[in-house]
């Protein structure tokens, strides 16, 4: 299963944003982009003008690795999104947000989507009742997200529960965090997801 293994940080100083790719170092001073506010690399400070098309791939990388995916599983889920009713570029963001490891990050039992990934993986989580260990699987509107009862004691996913609370979860879900039970109330409206996505370039570039 491929996945990104390089340094996380120079990724939001690519995009000049927090893409909260390293948990609890993000909101904290020793967050790279607080003290190199430029791009990586040789000529990161440079300010070269952006093109249509640069601010297209910016958009579209972005949230590509705000969310963890690479590009032939991005393409599948804009394909996707494109076939069903609505707004592409909201029916998109919203089946990124459906999936399992970024709804195990927005209850709070992972610090990051990577962590959050791993944890899916390593088969902490049930759903509705059955064990799902793929982080790409969309939940549904009424699906139950239950930890397992032996990873109720790991020390690190009580606090990151504890960590998150601060951040808060978002309305269209719901979480009892005593029992460690989450569920979707609804998919997420456009005007929830608060960071800053224009999802119209990322629709004008795969329409070229």
């Amino acid at each position: 299963m491929a996945r990104y293994t390089d340094p996380v940080c120079r990724l939001c100083r690519r995009e000049g944003m927090k893409l909260f790719l390293k948990g609890d170092r993000c909101y904290s001073e020793k967050c790279s982009i607080e003290s190199r506010q430029y791009a990586p690399g040789q000529h990161g400070q440079n300010r070269a003008k952006v093109s249509e098309y640069g601010a297209q791939l910016r958009e579209k990388q972005k949230v590509k690795r705000l969310y963890g995916v690479l590009e032939r599983q991005f393409r599948r889920y804009f394909a996707l999104a494109s076939r069903k009713q609505g707004i592409t570029g909201e029916v998109l963001l919203q089946l990124l947000e459906r999936r399992f490891d970024n709804m195990v990050y927005r209850f709070g039992f992972g610090a990051s989507r990577a962590e959050a990934r791993q944890l899916v993986l390593h088969c902490h989580f049930k759903v509705n009742g059955k064990k799902v260990s793929v982080p790409s699987y969309l939940l549904r509107v009424g699906d139950v997200v239950t930890l397992q009862e032996a990873s109720q004691k790991n020390a690190k996913i009580i606090a990151n529960v504890t960590t998150a609370e601060g951040r808060g979860v978002p309305n269209w879900l719901e979480l009892d965090k005593e029992k460690f039970v989450g569920k979707v109330k609804a998919f997420p409206a456009r005007n929830e997801l608060t960071l800053p996505i224009n999802e119209n370039l990322i629709v004008e570039l795969y329409s070229r």
